[in-house]
């Protein structure tokens, strides 16, 4: 049970560092003009959704 949590602790410290890594990079390009701000903003918003949506689903379990 233990190598589970575990597991689980070092999982969600990635997906954390991938979210932020993704809005940092569409960030950076919007504000170097090679992206549009409205992409980046629909991008941004679905990877965040995304990432707050799953860990929404594992505090329910």
């Amino acid at each position: 049970m233990k190598e589970i949590m575990k597991s689980l602790a070092a999982m969600l410290k990635v997906k954390t560092m991938v979210t932020f890594a993704v809005i940092t990079v569409f960030t950076v390009m919007a504000l170097r003009g090679e992206l549009q701000p409205d992409n980046v903003m629909i991008i941004i918003s679905m990877v965040v959704s995304f990432y707050f949506g799953t860990q929404h689903e594992k505090m329910k379990e």
